[in-house]
């Protein structure tokens, strides 16, 4: 079975970094993408960053450009989001998941399997 188990969330302060984990699992599909969503409270969910395990191009939302980076072990199966300079906006639920075409994109209807969510929360 395909599996992603998202972990590294945490309480930080504005300005303070976090880095999240993406472990993946069960894929017997070569070539594909992760994203890395987010939901916070009364939002709808939002593309957050992407990468493509074959070329490992990646793409950012607007919002998070120059501060977060997405990355890939693919040895691991582990794909890891760095965030940097958070700010109280970027609190919300963060989730992974995976896009079978590997198509790198932010729109979440394109992706196939969910991981469970991980809290990142930051105060101002």
């Amino acid at each position: 079975d395909v599996q992603l188990q998202a972990s590294g969330g945490g309480l930080v302060q504005a300005g303070e970094s976090l880095t999240l984990s993406c472990a993946t699992s069960g894929f017997t599909f070569d070539n594909y993408a992760i994203g890395w969503f987010r939901q916070a409270p009364g939002k709808e969910r939002e593309g957050v960053s992407c990468i493509s395990s074959s070329d490992r191009s990646a793409s950012y939302a607007d919002s998070v450009k120059g501060r977060f980076t997405i990355s890939s072990d693919n040895a691991k199966g582990t794909i890891y989001l760095q965030m940097n300079s958070l700010k109280p906006e970027d609190t919300a639920v963060y989730y992974c998941a995976v896009d079978k075409a590997s198509i790198c994109t932010l729109y979440s209807s394109w992706y196939n399997y969910w991981g469970q969510g991980t809290q990142v929360t930051v105060s101002s």
